[in-house]
């Protein structure tokens, strides 16, 4: 099977070699370049299927990198990481050929799944079982990661990304512990205390969710974690 070609460029080595190794284990071919000016000489070497382009990068930064490749490739989709939060980078990033822009720091799960949902628009959607393994049975409840749906005995609800990929988590450390600080930084990009509020928010509608469900419990384990009991 032939695997998706990915141009990351990205001049911090600790975050490419966290982000490098997230998208191999995810299945994607990754090119690596650590400043604009090789980024543009892989591109035009290996023809990749999507470009992950940072903007502050030495040689050639991300807007002149993502205009000249839009001109080489109308068709081949963009997405921008960034910790140039502004409005006005965020409309520059878009005017210079980006299709998405992601704001620093971020998970990996949120970049595989905007990924894929510009590979589907583009027409290069992973030809494998990904979908097929997203779906988890758990007593009488059901969650579809894809659709970010749950259904229950009661009903069927719609969850948030963050909700999804939290319950996510639960269900597969299910009846072990899931570290607090393993969340945050998987989902949220880093363990900080409005993160962790943030989260107290979202488990406590999924609690919420499953109240109904007597064979299923999230405990909380102070200053540790969480456990999906079911």
């Amino acid at each position: 099977m032939k695997k998706i070609k990915v141009l990351y460029a990205e001049d911090e080595p600790f975050l490419a070699r966290i982000v490098f190794d997230g998208l191999s284990s995810s299945g994607y071919e990754v090119n690596l370049a650590l400043d604009g000016q090789l980024a543009w000489t892989q591109f035009q070497e290996n023809k990749p299927d999507i470009c992950i382009l940072d903007i502050m990068m030495p040689q050639k930064d991300g807007y002149t990198l993502a205009a000249e490749i839009r001109k080489s490739d109308p068709n081949i989709p963009i997405i921008f990481l960034s910790a140039k939060a502004l409005t006005e980078d965020v409309v520059m990033g878009f005017k210079s050929g980006g299709n998405d822009y992601l704001k620093k720091p971020f998970s990996i799960d949120e970049l595989l799944v905007r990924m894929e949902s510009l590979l589907k628009r583009f027409g290069h959607a992973q030809k494998d079982n990904t979908e097929a393994i997203r779906k988890y049975q758990f007593r009488s409840c059901e969650l579809d990661a894809l659709t970010q749906r749950i259904k229950t005995s009661v009903g069927e609800y719609s969850l948030s990304y963050k909700e999804t990929i939290l319950l996510e988590l639960l269900l597969k450390n299910r009846n072990n512990i899931l570290e607090r600080e393993h969340a945050l930084i998987k989902i949220w990009g880093e363990d900080s205390f409005y993160n962790g509020r943030s989260m107290d928010v979202f488990m406590a509608h999924l609690r919420k969710l499953l109240k109904t469900e007597p064979e299923i419990q999230i405990m909380s384990l102070r200053g540790v974690g969480y456990k999906l009991i079911c």
